[in-house]
């Protein structure tokens, strides 16, 4: 999804898409532009369809230093949504956002006091305060 946007985004003539954001903020094109990403955002950052690999990757007998490193690179979604927060405030992906992200908050939180492995219930942490991430 997100090298479709970026493949999109060349129909404007530039990646440097803040320059066209007040101009391009209500076209459909823009629309489509920020559904990709939102979409590229939610499968990094494991939100609510996406969700099921974060607990079976971070369960699975890996070192440490590896566990660390899954979890930082799932915030790499929520860096790619405040790079584009204007397109969310001005439609109706934001509101559908904060559904996803609450659900997935909720869902994580939920599984989380019904586990006994202590890999999974960290997991499932670290998916919670995700959701809070894109929700905020």
């Amino acid at each position: 999804a997100f090298l479709l946007a970026i493949a999109w985004m060349l129909n404007y003539g530039s990646w440097n898409y803040i320059f066209y954001l007040e101009v391009m903020k209500n076209d459909y094109e823009m629309l489509i532009i920020d559904f990709l990403v939102m979409l590229a955002a939610m499968t990094k950052s494991a939100q609510i369809p996406f969700s099921s690999w974060l607990p079976a990757a971070m369960a699975a007998p890996t070192p440490v230093s590896a566990l660390v490193h899954s979890s930082t690179l799932v915030t790499a979604g929520v860096y790619l949504l405040i790079r584009f927060n204007i397109l969310l405030s001005s439609s109706w992906l934001g509101q559908f956002l904060l559904l996803l992200s609450g659900l997935t908050m909720f869902m994580a939180g939920l599984g989380a006091n019904f586990e006994f492995d202590l890999k999974k219930i960290i997991a499932l942490s670290t998916l919670s305060q995700l959701g809070l991430m894109m929700s905020i």
